[in-house]
This record gives structure tokens, C-alpha cells and sequence, in this order.
């Protein structure tokens, strides 16, 4: 009985989170941000050791393809 009284408040909630209401929502520019600095990250490791990094996967593969 007491989940029955609870209901309403809990449908409350999900209205207002569908109506985007709910101050926890989160930020999603903070988020974009994230991605992109990431992103920017990724190449910057990536266009000066480009090399080295194909080199080294490929013998790993190779290492674990030959058995040795």
C-alpha cells in the first residue's frame, strides 16, 4: 500500500524530467567540450608518433599471430 501512495509524486517527477524541469539534468556544452578537448588530445599524441604507434601494434600483432 505505501508504493500506491508514492505513485503520484514518482509520476510527478518523471513529467518534469520529460519536460526537462530537473536542475540535475546535466550539462551538455560541458560534455561537448569534453569530447572535442579528448578529440584534440587523440591527434595531437597521434600526428607526431603516428609512426612509432603502427609500428608498435603491428609487432605486437605480429608477435601474438606467429606465436613468439
Amino acid at each position: 500500500m505505501r508504493w500506491f501512495a508514492q505513485l503520484p509524486t514518482a509520476f510527478a517527477a518523471l513529467a518534469a524530467r520529460v519536460r526537462g524541469e530537473d536542475p540535475e539534468r546535466g550539462d551538455v556544452p560541458g560534455w561537448v567540450m569534453i569530447t572535442v578537448m579528448t578529440a584534440a588530445l587523440v591527434l595531437a599524441i597521434l600526428i607526431p608518433f603516428r609512426e612509432a604507434i603502427v609500428d608498435a601494434v603491428t609487432n605486437a600483432l605480429t608477435s601474438v599471430t606467429t606465436g613468439g
